[in-house]
């Protein structure tokens, strides 16, 4: 045992509640059961009532944390700097430490013993394995930290894998129920029952010994959303909000980013392995857009349109393509840029910098201009370096060198 004072701390609270836990039951309060059935091969089934004592604890949750007990158990919780990740749990709309610490530490240890227990007859034995757990915890090597969101617009045939420990994969059946059995009227319509709603958006890290910090999961996973629209063109989005767990206990419930969690308008698309790669490399490469002002304004113009409809939509997309490739030269430069980038022939060429130049012109971005920008986007994220992109499609036009072969000339070749 690592820290015995708090293990005195925690057993009484947990003593305690069960205790008015069970003074209730004695008064009339209902424990609800399930019936369950747990079958075997060759072997007649077995049945089991189980209590769901989670439920009848979370509904009890706010009175037990009054109590003295549960003072006297977060006192002693704040003492630990172990447990400072666990005070920032994001445990409400406005949580502080001490509903942080409640939410994530006493009340799953809590569950967690009853659930041993079967019920609220006290077992020392039941409290010390749950209390184990907790410890190790605490005091292990470090932290497993994860964030999952809902992801629609896009189906998988398997896992893809998008860096950092950043993927998505299909929604496991019950997933989030299990740990956040409110998860159920924050998922988007029909989730879990059409193709295009079956996935999830996924981050998972190891946190060092002592971290005190959870990572930035909702701009981490909205900059993932980006990526994978610039890869696909599909209409994806993530949300509305993110399920956090911390060494496999709940953590908090966080909302999505309002650009990531509003889905765009069009048909959904299917994440291949190739399509895959490309969004792994732009996700990675979008913090080039922190040093580069005028890529960010293109990167949040041009998402921005995809929400818009016209005249708003065609402003958005001139504003984000005079941004990436039109410097001090304006938007007729941009353009002409544009074609020589993403045209692989001179009639590809020509007809890019026709639908461009309606554009320019104010008139309503087609679907070739709105894919040119987008392309655009992923020519000079890819390229790495906007400026000297710049330079060299000057350079081509004048004839001094040959086009910049970007991320799709590449894949041409």
């Amino acid at each position: 045992m690592r820290a015995p004072a708090l293990h005195r701390t925690l057993r009484a609270f947990c003593l305690g509640a069960f205790r008015v836990l069970c003074a209730e039951l004695e008064g009339g309060a209902e424990l609800p059961f399930a019936f369950e059935e747990h079958g075997a091969v060759g072997r007649p089934p077995l049945y089991e009532y189980r209590a769901l004592v989670r439920p009848f604890l979370e509904e009890r949750a706010t009175r037990l944390a009054k109590r003295d007990d549960a003072r006297i158990a977060l006192e002693e919780l704040r003492r630990e700097q172990a447990a400072a990740i666990f005070a920032r749990a994001h445990a409400g709309a406005r949580p502080s430490p001490d509903d942080a610490l409640f939410a994530s530490i006493l009340l799953p240890l809590l569950v967690e013993t009853a659930e041993i227990c079967g019920g609220f007859d006290w077992d020392d034995q039941a409290f010390d394995r749950a209390y184990a757990k907790l410890e190790r915890s605490l005091f292990g090597d470090g932290h497993s930290y994860a964030a999952v969101a809902p992801l629609v617009g896009i189906s998988v045939g398997t896992q893809i894998e998008l860096g950092d420990g950043i993927r998505v994969r299909v929604a496991a059946a019950g997933e989030l129920a299990r740990l956040w059995p409110e998860a159920t009227g924050l998922l988007p319509q029909d989730f879990g029952r059409e193709v295009d709603r079956l996935c999830v958006l996924e981050l998972e890290r190891a946190l060092a010994p002592g971290s005190s910090e959870a990572p930035d999961a909702p701009g981490e996973l909205a900059d993932a959303v980006t990526a994978l629209r610039l890869a696909t063109a599909g209409p994806i989005a993530a949300g509305p909000v993110l399920f956090e767990r911390l060494d496999w206990r709940p953590y908090g419930i966080r909302p999505v980013l309002p650009i990531a969690a509003t889905q765009p308008g069009g048909e959904p698309t299917r994440l291949d392995s190739f399509r895959g790669r490309l969004a792994a490399d732009l996700r990675t490469r979008l913090v080039a857009a922190d040093a580069d002002p005028e890529l960010a304004e293109a990167l949040d113009r041009w998402e921005l349109s995809l929400f818009q409809a016209e005249p708003f939509r065609s402003e958005q997309l001139r504003e984000s393509l005079a941004a990436l490739l039109g410097g001090t030269d304006g938007l007729w430069a941009a353009a002409m840029r544009a074609s020589v980038l993403l045209g692989e022939s001179g009639r590809d060429r020509a007809a890019l910098l026709q639908s461009l130049r309606g554009l320019v012109a104010g008139e309503g971005a087609g679907r070739s201009a709105e894919e040119a920008v987008r392309r655009g986007l992923v020519e000079a994220l890819s390229h790495g370096d906007r400026s000297t992109l710049v330079e060299s499609l000057d350079e081509a036009l004048l004839g001094l060198r040959p086009r910049p072969a970007g991320f799709y000339a590449a894949q041409a070749s």
